[in-house]
């Protein structure tokens, strides 16, 4: 193989416990060099047996109005503890005769194996959709039982309480910490030390977790800045993201939540951020490097003459670019009027929102820049 890999010269801190080795291979493959620190157990999920099955117990005593499942890790551990209990079938349908939203796909596949079948699902996995889906029904009278994931939902029940529900929280399992907590210390000061360009993330609770750390550690406002500024907040989907807005921290996902497409998209997220443009417009984050636009870390695709324009508008930004001069910047062969200008602005604002680029009448055009 010739020439640079995409992530030579990058520092990238790991958090994960679980598919580690395949998540280093991937960075590494790329050329990135990978500081390991597992923020949880590298068997995470405990599942206390005499709670879940008292839990359980519980549910099967009366019948169930509606189900909310919430990981799919969390539905299988259910269903393989209740068939060792010898009451899978009672439980399926308990679980059968409600109605079923389910946060995301793992956990639909979970119930799908069992022949149970979700009314609805959010398209976003995030489970404040479903709340969202929810809020302002009248829920009065419905008892509503919810799976709970590696961390506490009593928030979540309250809101339903408060709607009229009678809610009861099954806790499946609990998400342990990392045995040595040692390495996710080191993680932390590298990280405030803005050592480290970027961090990933599997799951919402090793974010909790090495926030925790810094925390503990007296470091917590400098971990929030860097993450700010410098040390690139990598998530694998918006559960995971959605953790880090209680810090005020900006992140970058991939439109798919898995392994491959996350470290993919660092393949041009830190590129740019290291050799490209960077630009707040209209209190977005736009980065540009080459043919790659990237907008608040998502990619964004634009064809020739819009990303023409977009590079016109980049070199001075928040000042007036005149129509002839980006007629002069469009690719050959574009039409030779200010129509063809009007429409690679047009396909621009279509492609990163209208109010990233102003009309200045009878001058042109320009960023909005803050």
């Amino acid at each position: 193989m010739t020439g640079a890999l995409p992530l030579d010269g990058f520092l990238v801190g790991v958090t994960a416990a679980r598919k580690v080795d395949e998540q280093v291979a991937l960075l590494e493959r790329r050329g990135a060099r990978v500081e390991w620190a597992p923020a949880l157990s590298l068997d995470p999920n405990h599942v206390d047996d005499e709670e879940l099955r008292a839990a359980t117990g519980e549910v099967l005593a009366r019948p169930v109005d509606m189900f909310l499942a919430t990981t799919g890790v969390g539905m299988k551990a259910w269903f393989d503890a209740a068939a060792r209990w010898g009451i899978l079938g009672e439980l399926v349908a308990a679980v059968g005769g409600a109605e079923i939203l389910a946060r995301g796909p793992k956990s639909v596949g979970a119930l799908r194996a069992q022949g149970l079948r979700e009314l609805w699902a959010p398209e976003s996995e995030c489970f404040e959709d479903v709340l969202a889906h929810l809020r302002g029904r009248d829920l009065s009278g419905l008892r509503i039982v919810v799976q709970e994931h590696g961390q506490s939902l009593s928030m979540v029940a309250h809101a339903l309480r408060r709607q009229g529900a009678d809610v009861t929280v099954v806790t499946v399992y609990r998400v342990a910490g990392a045995d040595d907590p040692a390495p996710m210390f080191r993680m932390v000061d590298l990280v405030a030390e803005r050592k480290l360009d970027a961090v990933t993330f599997t799951s919402a609770p090793a974010v909790a977790a090495l926030m925790d750390a810094a925390g503990v550690t007296g470091r917590r406002d400098d971990v929030a800045a860097a993450f700010q500024a410098d040390v690139v907040a990598t998530c694998v989907g918006p559960v995971t993201a959605a953790a880090f807005e209680l810090w005020g921290v900006p992140t970058i996902r991939p439109d798919r939540s898995r392994l491959a497409a996350m470290v993919k998209l660092m393949e041009t997220e830190l590129p740019a951020r290291r050799c490209g443009t960077a630009l707040e417009v209209a209190g977005h984050q736009l980065l540009l490097h080459g043919d790659r636009v990237l907008l608040d870390g998502v990619a964004v695709r634009l064809s020739p003459a819009p990303l023409a324009v977009l590079h016109a508008l980049a070199v001075n930004p928040g000042h007036v670019v005149s129509r002839p001069e980006l007629l002069a910047a469009l690719p050959s062969g574009q039409a030779g009027s200010e129509h063809a200008v009007e429409m690679a602005v047009a396909r621009l604002r279509a492609a990163l929102g209208t109010r990233l680029v102003q009309t200045v009448v009878k001058r042109g055009y320009r960023l909005v820049v803050t």
